[in-house]
């Protein structure tokens, strides 16, 4: 261990000890959403099943609430309801990665936890930081127990990426099929065109270059955090392309995250569908898990955030942002839906029906709404704070402007063309809903006032459920 790495180890140490002991008077802090000890949290990275617990790492800036150095942190569970925190296992002390340890992933490999991620270098001077001034390496350590990592070497140098992309190559991820292994990395073509780059190993050591996947036109200049997988036959990339024109029920956020089906292994603009149409929803990334689920994760926040993606938790607590609940995704109708893990139904308590054409029921904290409804339209109301109207296959998510914290209005269509089911899992500071069993999904931020709020479900017939919902427990 380096001199760096035992004083950046240490400084990490005693500020998550002086966080935890005013926890206890924050009353933002999250239940059921994974979120910093302290700082800032954004990308999840590294998520797997290795040795009997799903390990989720995320970025972090433990030092500043509003971003600024990043480490990678550390969650572990056997059953997605009870974590641990095993602290921050890559710090950027080497001289790949002096600048931030940038996102990355995981594979789970002959009794070895290997991990890949962006190391990233800044240089000083009169740089655009596009075309020069920035180098972006693909790192690789390795793990036996997956909580001690190892030497950091060099995957991948920033020298040895194709010509025609800018600086701007990053966030690897990696998977194995058959006897090979492949790695997507996202990147900025100069001319800024997005585009996800493919590489090949036999030995997760000495990668070559493949082959590279964009649309016939620009679709933004630049795709982040890409992942390529299969489900029921069919070839998915998933990107987070920046710099969409917005429009009124798509690209409604500053950057998008989502999706093609590949089509002759092509991806087509028009066949890009959204991960999510909430407020705070990017970088998301998906592993498969020891029962074979495809299961997806993203952070509910925004780079790069405006007065639409005010947290005030950043100044009055000392912490931003949280990851969503882990969800499943499934193929269906030529489309991909997302629905939260069984595993957390084992979150639910005092289960109170819901019948009848007009519903108000009141909570104090945390809950978990699970109802069919009939007819073709229909409003969802959380107090004065959160409000949810269907007219046909139109949603529109509408936050009021003390809880919204500067966010305002979403809207989707929904492809089926009509609502007949929602599920709301509403944490303290977050809500995540999900319509026609994750069809169509939205996640944000949002202040209530208060936790003692009513429900209310107004709609020509609902019939259903509201639970409360415990903690997770945190080790």
């Amino acid at each position: 261990m380096s001199s760096l790495t035992k004083v950046l180890a240490e400084e990490v140490r005693k500020i998550e000890e002086t966080a935890a002991v005013g926890r206890a008077m924050q009353t933002n802090r999250l239940t059921h959403h994974l979120m910093p000890p302290t700082g800032w949290l954004n990308d999840p990275n590294g998520l797997c099943w290795y040795k009997g617990r799903y390990h989720v790492f995320f970025q972090y800036s433990p030092f500043e609430s509003n971003g600024g150095l990043k480490f990678w942190g550390h969650y572990s569970s056997e059953d997605m309801i009870s974590w641990r925190y095993e602290g921050v296992p890559l710090l950027p002390d080497s001289v790949y990665d002096c600048h931030g340890v940038y996102s990355g992933s995981a594979i789970a490999e002959k009794d070895k936890l290997h991990l890949f991620y962006t190391g990233n270098i800044k240089m000083d001077g009169d740089y655009d930081y596009i075309n020069n001034g920035r180098q972006s390496s693909t790192l690789h350590v390795e793990s036996e127990d997956g909580i001690r990592f190892g030497e950091k070497k060099v995957a991948i140098s920033w020298e040895d990426y194709p010509e025609n992309y800018t600086c701007h190559i990053r966030d690897p991820k990696v998977w194995k099929d058959g006897e090979g292994y492949h790695m997507i990395l996202g990147g900025r073509q100069k001319g800024d065109k997005g585009a996800a780059l493919f590489y090949r190993s036999e030995d997760l050591k000495n990668w070559k270059f493949d082959h590279e996947l964009t649309t016939e036109n620009t679709f933004g200049y630049m795709w982040e955090c890409p992942d390529f997988f299969s489900l029921e036959g069919q070839e998915v990339l998933s990107v987070s392309p920046q710099g969409l024109t917005r429009e009124e029920f798509r690209f409604q956020n500053i950057y998008q995250s989502g999706y093609f089906i590949l089509k002759d292994g092509k991806p087509e603009e028009k066949s890009f569908r959204e991960w999510d149409y909430g407020f705070d929803f990017y970088a998301p990334q998906t592993f498969q898990d020891g029962k074979d689920r495809r299961i997806i994760i993203g952070w509910m926040g925004m780079p790069d955030a405006d007065e639409e993606y005010v947290n005030p938790t950043a100044e009055s607590e000392g912490w931003q942002h949280c990851l969503t609940v882990p969800r499943e995704v499934t193929y269906k109708n030529g489309m991909l839906y997302q629905y939260p893990v069984k595993e957390l139904n084992g979150l639910r308590e005092n289960g109170t029906s819901i019948s009848g054409s007009s519903v108000e029921l009141p909570v104090n904290g945390p809950f978990d709404l699970d109802i069919q409804v009939k007819g073709d339209q229909g409003k969802v109301s959380l107090g004065e704070n959160l409000f949810l109207e269907y007219q046909g296959g139109d949603v529109i998510l509408t936050l009021s402007e003390t809880a919204g914290a500067g966010r305002k209005v979403r809207k989707a269509h929904v492809p089926s063309g009509k609502v007949e089911s929602l599920r709301i899992l509403a944490d303290t500071t977050a809500v995540e809903i999900y319509v026609n069993g994750g069809e169509v999904v939205f996640s944000t931020r949002y202040y209530p006032e208060t936790q003692a709020q009513a429900v209310k479900v107004e709609a020509a017939d609902v019939d259903g459920k509201i639970y409360g919902l415990k903690n997770y427990v945190m080790e």
